[in-house]
């Protein structure tokens, strides 16, 4: 009995030791996955904390790599912006380089155009410098004629009261008339003999006057020109007035050797014109009726040579308007 007991004790130790040690090993296991657990934890807490710590990071690079992104996307539309304003800046650089170019272009023609014309206007103003002193010239010579043509009036007066002859002279042109109906009778172209006598006493002493050697450089012509009245027509009168101031010059060429030198002679003859005016320049009378004596004359006068330089002067001055 006491074996019995002795080995139920033996036994019963036995699973109790065998307990034990499970309750260890069970502890252990416990401990070993209660030690687990609390890594795993731990290790999970830790990747959980890194996790959130990459995920912050990770937002942090967002909202930066978002900040960079948006400040990109700005410079880039600032850089666009520019370029795009750039752009217009060249298009308009060379809007306004073609519009210097052609500015220059007309710049250039304007200067040449400027240049041509200083060169013309030089040519001008030496054109109207030696017109200038020509006019000068001219209008002193001129002067002297108008001078001279006044002296001649003068002589003319002058030695016609010193032969006590008394004589109808004009005393602005010089023109001596002479009265037809004491030189001619009616209708007629042969002179009288009381004509013949009134040449002789006026013709000498105004072709002497003319012919003097002051004055034969500024004489153009002696003329002698015949008028008529209105009776008539003007063909008939144009003839008859031809004819009696040719029997005047005949009469002054036939008596010319008693007054003049040969070569006074042959100066008259280079000067001596005649003309018939027919019943042009009818003398009228303060009420404007013709006087028929008046009317039928000669005169005999003088041109100088004025009316051509008063020609050439006005020739000279078109050509001056002309330029300018």
């Amino acid at each position: 009995m006491r074996r019995k007991k002795k080995s139920e004790e033996s036994g019963f130790s036995i699973w109790r030791s065998y307990s034990d040690m499970m309750a260890g090993v069970l502890l252990l296991f416990v401990l070993i996955m209660c030690v687990t657990l609390f890594q795993a934890q731990k290790n999970y807490d830790d990747s959980i904390k890194e996790r959130d710590e990459k995920i912050a990071l990770q937002e942090q690079y967002t909202v930066e790599l978002l900040a960079k992104q948006n400040a990109l996307d700005e410079k880039e539309g600032q850089l666009y912006a520019q370029n795009e304003q750039l752009k217009d800046q060249d298009e308009q650089l060379a809007t306004q380089e073609k519009l210097l170019a052609e500015y220059a272009a007309q710049l250039k023609e304007q200067e040449e155009k400027l240049a041509a014309q200083e060169k013309t206007l030089g040519e001008q103003q030496v054109a109207l410098d030696e017109k200038t002193a020509l006019l000068a010239d001219q209008q002193k010579k001129i002067d002297k004629i108008i001078g001279v043509k006044a002296e001649v009036v003068e002589n003319l007066k002058n030695e016609f009261a010193k032969n006590n002859v008394n004589v109808d002279i004009d005393s602005q042109t010089g023109a001596l008339t002479l009265d037809a109906n004491v030189m001619f009778d009616y209708d007629e172209t042969e002179l009288t003999e009381e004509g013949e006598e009134a040449l002789r006493k006026v013709l000498p002493i105004y072709c002497k006057v003319l012919l003097e050697k002051e004055t034969q450089p500024y004489l153009a012509e002696i003329i002698i020109v015949g008028y008529t009245d209105d009776d008539g027509d003007y063909t008939y009168n144009l003839e008859l007035s031809q004819q009696r101031a040719f029997a005047v010059a005949q009469y002054l060429l036939d008596i010319q050797y008693e007054f003049l030198d040969e070569d006074q002679q042959l100066d008259l003859q280079e000067y001596l014109t005649v003309n018939g005016h027919s019943k042009a320049n009818l003398v009228t009378d303060a009420e404007g009726n013709v006087d028929k004596d008046a009317s039928r004359r000669v005169e005999v006068k003088f041109r100088l040579k004025d009316e051509e330089m008063i020609d050439e002067l006005n020739t000279i001055m078109s050509d001056v308007e002309k330029t300018e």
